[in-house]
């Protein structure tokens, strides 16, 4: 079920996208490290891992993700010591779930981002909805998803 965000006089708002339990356990889409050298550092720098739930695997291969289809970006930081890059610290969890009912505005997906080991949203609601879609927007060839299964 939702997670609430907040209470507000009595009135709970809740994340649209809830956080995914036990994502790690899902296929392993793909890995990439974002160095100092990147531009993005700041905002993007260390590792990104992203997984997909059994539907959301399914839709890799057309580009077309059912409803159900739940794909989570998880940002975590790096340290390095003696030539090795190690994983640090979680930065965030941004995730995507598809619901073409419930997010036409947003393309069918519902987004939300959940910041360090947070399981409640950090983004006030829908601010997620409207930055995340603008930029996925730019890979409507494959169903608004970025990432490709390796």
């Amino acid at each position: 079920m939702f997670k609430p965000l907040l209470a507000c006089m009595g009135t709970m708002l809740f994340a649209s996208v809830p956080y995914p339990q036990n994502f790690r356990g899902w296929t392993h889409v793909k890995s990439a490290l974002i160095t100092s050298a990147h531009p993005a550092f700041q905002a993007e720098g260390g590792i990104h891992h992203i997984y997909a739930n059994p539907k959301a695997t399914e839709g890799y291969a057309s580009g077309q993700f059912s409803d159900g289809s739940v794909i989570v970006y998880e940002l975590v930081e790096t340290h390095e010591k003696d030539g090795v890059i190690a994983e640090g610290s979680r930065r965030r969890v941004d995730v995507m779930v598809k619901d073409a009912t419930r997010f036409q505005a947003t393309g069918g997906w519902g987004f939300e981002r959940f910041m360090a080991d947070s399981q409640t949203a950090a983004l006030a609601p829908g601010a997620a909805a409207k930055s995340c879609y603008e930029c996925h927007t730019r890979a409507q060839d494959h169903g608004l998803v970025f990432s490709r299964i390796r």
